[in-house]
């Protein structure tokens, strides 16, 4: 169309939006037309410019950065950088160029992570670095409209003789813990045993104290059975006493029948009490 201009921008991007210089607005991913800029003597059209801003996720990389440790050791950090644009505007407007601010503001961070921290401390914790710069940059770089995602060390290298020793070092330290997880499944297996001997014991000290309580059970009964034999037997004897008391006549004849046995046994002897019979003359 004569005298406009079709832009298209696509969902990667933002457009900046300005008019004879002036920020006006952002504009978002779609299809835009454009006025021309004319100028016809007096009257003139606005000049309408767009920049566009790349928002996508975006790695920067700082190389080889030579840095003093706290205890004066020099080493070389390489750290990679995962960022992307959230506010275009600030972006653009708020430094000259954000990808040379943030490897600037990332190469500080760094610096002054590494100066406060030991090589001792460096070896052994070195995510400790990767959290300083992450937690140094993130505030600073939203003031530019970057959000860091992460930060990381990718490579720290070292002095030479420095290099054979923390080698040395890396070696001995997987001994170490090889070792070490050696002797804890060692205590493990060890612990895992005393358990199960602690187990059967208690199962074993159960099964004594059941078979006791059975015993103990089965001699209650049967002294409850003899018990009750005996009571019936007195209960008998009671009312045998009772049909004796009753009736005289039944003892007679209860000691006749003793009597005509013992009379049969020829060994037997049998005494009465004289007074109970008249002398003879």
């Amino acid at each position: 169309m004569k005298g406009q201009q079709e832009i298209i921008i696509k969902d990667t991007h933002r457009g900046i939006y300005y008019k004879d210089g002036v920020f006006v607005k952002i504009l978002n991913a779609g299809r835009y037309v454009i006025p021309l800029h004319l100028n016809w003597g007096i009257w003139r059209t606005p000049k309408i410019e767009i920049t566009l801003v790349d928002i996508r996720e975006r790695d920067l990389t700082i190389k080889g950065q030579e840095i003093l440790t706290a205890d004066k050791v020099a080493i070389r950090v390489s750290i990679i950088v995962q960022f992307r644009v959230l506010d275009a505007r600030a972006a653009i407007h708020e430094v000259e160029n954000y990808e040379n601010r943030l490897y600037s503001d990332v190469q500080l961070a760094a610096r002054r992570s590494l100066a406060s921290m030991s090589l001792e401390q460096i070896l052994t914790n070195r995510n400790q670095l990767s959290e300083d710069i992450l937690q140094d940059v993130q505030e600073v770089a939203s003031r530019y409209g970057i959000s860091i995602l992460r930060a990381d060390v990718k490579d720290l290298i070292f002095p030479g003789n420095l290099q054979e020793i923390m080698n040395k070092v890396l070696a001995t330290e997987r001994l170490s813990q090889a070792q070490l997880v050696e002797a804890r499944t060692k205590a493990e297996v060890k612990k895992i045993e005393a358990q199960a001997q602690q187990e059967i014991k208690q199962l074993q000290i159960e099964a004594e104290i059941i078979s006791k309580q059975k015993a103990a059970t089965q001699e209650a009964e049967i002294q409850q059975i003899k018990t009750q034999a005996i009571i019936d037997s007195l209960k008998q004897l009671e009312s045998v006493a009772i049909a004796y008391s009753n009736h005289p006549a039944l003892l007679r004849l209860q000691e006749f029948e003793m009597l005509k046995e013992l009379a049969n046994n020829s060994n037997a002897q049998i005494y009465f009490n004289s007074e109970n019979f008249p002398p003879t003359k």
